[in-house]
C-alpha cells in the first residue's frame, strides 16, 4: 500500500514549465521532498527513467539528471539489475513527517445485536456458488454487458425472476414486464412518476414503510393512511384515491395476512376506480405452515404492480430489487428512468442470472426457510423456558420475527421501556407501539431471530433474562 501511495504521488507531481528553474531542479525538489516527508518509504522502488520521463511529460535525460542528483546526495540508490530505490539510510536531519489529515476516521459496520429483525444470516449466504458464477460472467462477459445497458434491467435476470414469479407465486409475467431496481425505495420513486400525476393521492398502510412514504411525497403524491386490523388494510369508504400500496403476504411488522375475501374486495376497489394496487410481497418466501395465498398479482394482473427484492432473499449488500408492471405501464416506467438513470448495479445482475437459471436460487431459498423455521422455535422455546411471565411468544406461520406480548411480570412497563431496558444489556427489542405516529401503537415487542444462531438466541434470551427480572 505504502509503495501504491508513492507511485500515486509520483504521478501528481507538477511542473511548472514557465518557471524560473529549470524542470531537472524542480523534479530534484519534488521527489526530495516526497522522500523526507515520508511519502515515499525507504527501500520503496522508483519507476526507470524512461518510464519516469513518460509519466510526467518530461525528456528522459531530465529525468536521469533529477536521479543523479538525488543519488549523489544519498537520498536514493541503484542496485545492479533491479533498479532505483529510496535509501535504507536517509541523510540525517530530515524534517518531520508531515501530520496526517485531521478528521472523521471511517466508521466500520456495527455489530449485528440479538434480536435485530428482518436481517438474513449472511454466514448462510452461499458463498461459493456466487463467486463462481461471478467469475463465469464477468470473466469472459456477453458482449452485450459491455454495451450500452438496457435501464430496465439485464435481460437474463428479468426472464429468470419471472420462472421464480411463475413457480413461487403463480405470477404469469412475461420477462419484459420485470424491471430491475436498486431497491424498494428506488422502486416507489419510479412509480410515483410512472403511475400517478403529481398531486393524487395513495393509500398507505398504517404502520407501514416510513421510506416508502416519504418517496411518494418527494414525488409530489398525497398519502392518505389506512388502517390495519387483524385481516390487514382496511379501505376507507369513498376513497378517491388513485392507488393502495399493501403488504397481503406478511404485514410489517403486525405479521398479519390478508385473509382472500379482503384481497378480493380490494382487487374490486381497483377495477371500479380503475386505480393501481401496488403489492409489496414482503417476506412471501418465509412461510413455514400452510400454502400462502395467492399473490394479488395473480388474480388481477391487469390492475396490480408487484414489488420484490433481493435483501432478505439473498443479501442487502446486493442492491438488487425489482417490479413487474402492466404491460400499459413500461412507456412512462422507461420515461421515468431517462430522467433519473438506473441505479441497480449491472455487476451482479448477470450472476444472479444463472445462479437463479441454475436452481441453486430455489434450493438456497428451501435451505434458509427450513433453518429460520427452526430458528423460530429455538427462540420461543427458550422465552418459554427463561421468561414464561414477561414475554408470550405465539408461534407464527412465516416472517423472521416474532411479535411478543407482554406478560404479568412486567405490567405496568411500557414496551418503550422494556426496550429500553434490555438496550442496556446490549439486546435489540423494537417496541410495537413506535412504529405509529407518536407512539400511539398497541404494546409489544419485535424479536428477529433470522440472523442468529440457535447458540446465539439461546445465551441472548438467558442475557434478556437477567435484564428484565432486574427491571
Amino acid at each position: 500500500m505504502t509503495n501504491t501511495n508513492f507511485q500515486a504521488a509520483l504521478l501528481a507531481l507538477g511542473l511548472d514549465r514557465r518557471g524560473r528553474q529549470p524542470l531537472h531542479t524542480q523534479l530534484t525538489e519534488a521527489l526530495r521532498h516526497l522522500i523526507l516527508i515520508g511519502q515515499a518509504a525507504p527501500g520503496a522502488r522508483l519507476p526507470a527513467s524512461r518510464q519516469l520521463a513518460l509519466d510526467l511529460s518530461v525528456s528522459r535525460q531530465t529525468a536521469l539528471t533529477a536521479l543523479d542528483q538525488l543519488i549523489a546526495e544519498g537520498y536514493l540508490e541503484t542496485r545492479p539489475g533491479a533498479g532505483t530505490f529510496v535509501a535504507r539510510d536517509l541523510p540525517d536531519l530530515a524534517p518531520p513527517a508531515a501530520p496526517g489529515p485531521v478528521g472523521p476516521v471511517p466508521e466500520g459496520p456495527q455489530p449485528l445485536r440479538p434480536f435485530e429483525p428482518g436481517i438474513p444470516d449472511m454466514t448462510l449466504f452461499p458463498h461459493a456458488a456466487w463467486a463462481r458464477h461471478l467469475d463465469r460472467a464477468w470473466r469472459r462477459p456477453d458482449p452485450a454487458l459491455l454495451d450500452r445497458p438496457d435501464p430496465l434491467g439485464w435481460p437474463p435476470l428479468r426472464a429468470a425472476i419471472a420462472a421464480h414469479l411463475a413457480a413461487w407465486r403463480g405470477i404469469a409475467c412475461a420477462a419484459g414486464q420485470v424491471v430491475i431496481t436498486s431497491g424498494a425505495v428506488e422502486t416507489f420513486e419510479l412509480l410515483a412518476h410512472a403511475a400517478f400525476r403529481p398531486g393524487e393521492a395513495v393509500l398507505t398502510e398504517e404502520p407501514g414503510y416510513a421510506p416508502m412514504r416519504r418517496a411518494l411525497r418527494r414525488a409530489g403524491l398525497g398519502t392518505t393512511p389506512m388502517p390495519v386490523d387483524g385481516d390487514g388494510a382496511l379501505l376507507p369508504e369513498g376513497s378517491d384515491a388513485r392507488g393502495a400500496i399493501v403488504t397481503p403476504s406478511r404485514h410489517h411488522p403486525t405479521g398479519m395476512t390478508m385473509p382472500l375475501p379482503r384481497r378480493l374486495a380490494l382487487l374490486d376497489w381497483a377495477q371500479r376506480s380503475a386505480a393501481w394496487v401496488i403489492e409489496d410481497d414482503y417476506d412471501s418466501e418465509f412461510r413455514y405452515t400452510g400454502a400462502p395465498l395467492p399473490a394479488l398479482a395473480s388474480l388481477a394482473a391487469e390492475w396490480t404492480i408487484y414489488v420484490g427484492s433481493f435483501s432478505k432473499l439473498l443479501s442487502p449488500a446486493l442492491r438488487l430489487g425489482y417490479f413487474v408492471v402492466p404491460a400499459a405501464l413500461l412507456t412512462p416506467v422507461r420515461a421515468a428512468l431517462a430522467e433519473t438513470g438506473p441505479r441497480a448495479s449491472l455487476v451482479p445482475q448477470p450472476a444472479l442470472a444463472r445462479f437463479m437459471e441454475s436452481g441453486e436460487f430455489a434450493t438456497h431459498l428451501r435451505r434458509m426457510r427450513r433453518i429460520y423455521g427452526q430458528r423460530q422455535k429455538v427462540l420461543r422455546a427458550a422465552l418459554a423456558r427463561h421468561l414464561p411471565d414477561h414475554l408470550t411468544a405465539p408461534p407464527d406461520p412465516s416472517g423472521m420475527h416474532l411479535l411478543c406480548g407482554i406478560g404479568p411480570a412486567l405490567r405496568g412497563l411500557s414496551d418503550t421501556e422494556i426496550a429500553a431496558e434490555a438496550a442496556e444489556a446490549g439486546i435489540s427489542l423494537r417496541a410495537l407501539s413506535a412504529y405509529w405516529p407518536g407512539g400511539a401503537g398497541p404494546q409489544g415487542l419485535i424479536l428477529g431471530y433470522a440472523g442468529f444462531a440457535p447458540e446465539r438466541i439461546e445465551a441472548a434470551v438467558i442475557r434478556l433474562t437477567a435484564a428484565l427480572r432486574t427491571a
